[in-house]
């Protein structure tokens, strides 16, 4: 059986960019097993990620797409294989613990290869899934120190992503630009309403009636990077402060795990603060 390989291209619109593609693929004798695009209007970008089958050269393939395109193409062959991921995390454990469950059974898709906590609580649980984890204090350190100590670790690993499961720091433009759109954040609030930390006692105080959990990928502005997914659920108005909590832990772990799998098989382009997503 053939391996299916994905390609992602982003590029200026025109006419005919389909049937261009498609042409080098039939000459470079793979065949397109399934193909969406997206044409963003307002910017006039195109946006398409197909997969195909067959044996390849991935330099040459991405050469010859890219001398049909438009200039400013950005053109990606991604062979198949599971992504490289490192989860960084402060002291809840629900998000971590789902990931590291997930990952056991084989379910994740991905190969979580360690864990990095700027407290120690959550060690002798990775442990137990027999995944390194790296304990790398804030206290007594300046931002630059810590972040510093982290990316030497990172840097140890190279990760395809970095995956915030409630890492309750905030990251540097610096850091962050070191894996730009490679660092995907969980948030306990529906964005854009209630940032910043404590978003359930925010919304407890509101009176709200409904609560939700937002996975986006992180940028250098707090809480606002292009949203991946979002989902919502019902609050009573005899539901307290730790009842909330509760639901919008279940419902973390729910939107996380749907935007990893969406990033973890190439599906999310980010276009400014947005995502074009292919199902």
């Amino acid at each position: 059986m053939e391996k299916h390989h994905v390609a992602r291209i982003k590029c200026s619109d025109r006419k005919g960019l389909i049937a261009a593609i498609a042409a080098v693929l039939y000459r470079h004798d793979l065949n397109i097993v399934a193909m969406k695009e997206f044409v963003d209007i307002s910017s006039e970008t195109f946006f398409t990620r197909l997969e195909f089958a067959g044996t390849m050269n991935p330099e040459q393939l991405t050469e010859d797409l890219a001398s049909v395109l438009p200039g400013d193409a950005v053109v990606n062959i991604i062979p198949r294989r599971k992504k490289k991921i490192v989860i960084m995390v402060t002291k809840e454990y629900h998000c971590l613990g789902d990931l590291l469950v997930r990952h056991y059974f084989g379910e994740l898709h991905a190969e979580i290869l360690a864990v990095i906590g700027n407290h120690p609580i959550l060690e002798a649980f990775t442990h137990t899934f027999r995944i390194p984890f790296h304990h790398v204090s804030h206290e007594g350190r300046s931002q630059g120190q810590f972040e510093a100590a982290m990316l030497t670790i990172l840097d140890s690993y190279s990760p395809d992503f970095i995956i915030l499961a409630k890492f309750m720091r905030i990251l540097s433009p610096s850091f962050v630009s070191r894996y730009p759109e490679r660092i995907i954040n969980i948030h306990h609030s529906f964005l854009p309403a209630f940032v910043g930390a404590s978003p359930y006692k925010q919304a407890f105080e509101r009176g709200v009636k409904l609560i939700g959990a937002t996975a986006h990928v992180v940028n250098n502005d707090l809480d606002e990077g292009p949203i991946i997914t979002q989902k919502i659920i019902p609050v009573q108005h005899d539901d307290d402060l730790r009842d909330m909590v509760e639901a919008g832990h279940e419902i973390e772990k729910s939107v996380l795990a749907d935007a990893l799998k969406m990033i973890l098989e190439d599906r999310v382009f980010v276009s400014g603060n947005k995502t074009i997503i292919f199902s």
